[in-house]
């Protein structure tokens, strides 16, 4: 085991993180709750919130479902088709859509699925009758272009840990694509899919911009819309804490309900060396896989080609030039970088502490509940609305003047505790890995501190640690909804130039600033998945 001070430092720094979300959620939902005394709890279970509620679910869980479905086969066939010739590009792709705004994002879809769109041009030239973009299918598309890359990334990722033995066993005994699937591949997904399923499903019931721009109308209205309407229209703070409220129960009565479908990933022993695998090289096998790689890259990619399309209209030249752009851009990175380094030392923090407490020996009823919190806690961030949080510490800090100084400070903390799922989805599976093939060894040769870090942890976290910056640095670069409450001329990032051009109707340099919104997630995403080519080198 490890050196009893490292592990109450780890822990208590933990606990640090942990109170330090409570504190900073908490404090600005106080704020919005004494800003205007009592609520009107008559009017919260109406005939309204009802509806929202029952659309809320529905949507999330389709979006769920249809998200997952897709993302299985397509990880499948980039996690076996290690030879595919531009398989490298295919997944910087699919961590492309976490990176855009979701307005932007939405404007890309219509231009594929919309009335205008290509999709109804081709049904137009054929006698067809056109689709719709708006109302449940628009929001069903825009969750599972947003998601289903997330969910296959997820995937492969579990898939890629699969020790190489598995491989070399299933070749040895002949077996075909259904029971390497069956026996090999269904155990390694089936662990990961609770926390997978739960992170889409509350990226889905949380989503607000989607739901505004591809609703259709108030018949298609969530319980996030919702919230928005009792700050912005109305101002009733109660009432849109008591809508986070139940959004909190609902969600989380899932999230407890599916951490109870699956068991953990089991860790097969492996003798560490990079695994390589002998299935779907048959001509059946090629042909499956690639037809599932094609449908998720014309799905994914054809809005980013509407996008960039639209983008070298502009005039890129004069917006790089302008010093509006510039300050944005410095602007975007001030703020990105921070928050995604505190995204991710606190998610490798809380994921240690929680093994350091539940892997003692006599561990009781407080180490395991505080343990549980810890777990808990990185998913159940995502259901405090940036919006809500915004507005409380708008108020908490406007007694102390002007509110623009503390801003940046404020718009670092929202941003990295939105990424903390995301980045904590990425490292929790690969720590657990790594711990279990290297922590029992480690303690017997007396290996800890700076020296385990170097020489056994570094090298095998490098990678999941790059994807996971990555994922918050993607995340916050293309954040609106922390800076929609404090953007200004002094604080203006690359998003909120973007929304700012489009409210002025400069729909062309708003077009020119989402490509190169889109070109810098793209080099995020190459910096996240920079050790995997050399790794696939090392497999073949």
């Amino acid at each position: 085991m490890f050196d009893s001070t490292e592990s109450r430092m780890t822990i208590a720094a933990a606990a640090f993180c942990l109170g330090g979300i409570l504190l900073f959620v908490g404090m600005a939902g106080m704020a919005l709750i004494t800003q205007t005394g009592e609520s009107n709890a008559d009017g919260l279970f109406d005939a309204y919130i009802w509806r929202v509620t029952r659309f809320t679910l529905l949507q999330a869980g389709l979006s769920t479902a249809l998200s997952i479905l897709f993302a299985i086969p397509v990880a499948r066939a980039l996690a076996r088709q290690a030879s595919f010739p531009c398989r490298i590009w295919m997944l910087r792709l699919m961590a492309l859509p976490l990176g855009l705004p979701a307005l932007v994002a939405a404007l890309g879809l219509i231009e594929v699925w919309g009335r205008q769109g290509i999709l109804n041009h081709v049904l137009s030239a054929t006698g067809q009758q056109p689709i719709s973009v708006y109302g449940l299918f628009g929001i069903l598309l825009a969750h599972v272009f947003f998601n289903m890359p997330l969910a296959a990334r997820l995937m492969i990722a579990g898939l890629e840990r699969i020790p190489g033995e598995y491989w070399r066993s299933s070749a040895n005994l002949g077996m075909g694509s259904l029971a390497i699937f069956r026996f090999i591949e269904w155990p390694a997904i089936r662990g990961l899919l609770p926390g997978i399923a739960g992170l889409v499903f509350m990226l889905c019931a949380t989503s607000f911009t989607l739901v505004l721009t591809l609703g259709g109308g108030p018949a298609q209205s969530t319980i996030e819309v919702a919230i928005y309407q009792a700050l912005r229209f109305d101002f009733d703070p109660p009432r849109a804490i008591a809508l986070s409220g139940l959004q909190v129960a609902l969600t989380g009565a899932l999230l407890i309900a599916l951490r109870f479908l699956a068991p953990p990933p089991e860790e097969g022993q492996t003798s560490g060396r990079a695994a390589r695998r002998f299935d779907g090289l048959s001509g059946l096998s090629r042909l499956a896989d690639g037809i599932w790689l094609a449908l998720a890259l014309l799905f994914v990619g054809l809005p980013f080609i509407a996008i960039a399309a639209s983008g070298l209209q502009a005039d890129l030249a004069r917006l790089v030039s302008e010093p509006a752009f510039r300050r944005a851009l410095i602007t975007s990175a001030a703020i990105a970088l921070p928050s995604a380094a505190i995204s991710v030392a606190m998610a490798g923090l809380m994921i240690r502490a929680q093994r350091l407490l539940l892997g003692r020996r006599r561990r009781g009823m407080p180490a395991r509940l505080f343990a549980g919190t810890i777990g808990a806690s990185t998913s159940f961030i995502l259901l405090a609305p940036p919006v809500v949080l915004g507005a409380g510490w708008f108020l908490l800090l406007r007694p102390f003047g002007d509110v623009a100084r503390f801003a940046p400070f404020v718009v670092i903390a929202i941003n990295a505790l939105m990424a903390l799922p995301f980045v904590h989805r990425v490292l929790a599976p690969a720590m657990a890995t790594h711990a279990a093939r290297t922590e029992r060894l480690a303690a017997s040769l007396g290996i800890r501190g700076f020296h385990r870090l170097r020489w056994i942890d570094w090298p095998a976290l490098r990678k999941p640690l790059l994807m996971a910056l990555s994922f918050g640095l993607a995340l916050s670069l293309g954040d609106l909804g922390a800076v929609a409450l404090f953007g200004s001329q002094d604080l203006a990032t690359l998003p909120w130039l973007l929304y700012s051009r489009m409210g002025s109707y400069r729909t062309a340099d708003a077009a020119g600033i989402a490509l190169m919104l889109g070109l810098i997630c793209l080099a995020l995403t190459v910096l996240g998945t920079a050790g995997e080519k050399a790794a696939e080198g090392r497999a073949a």
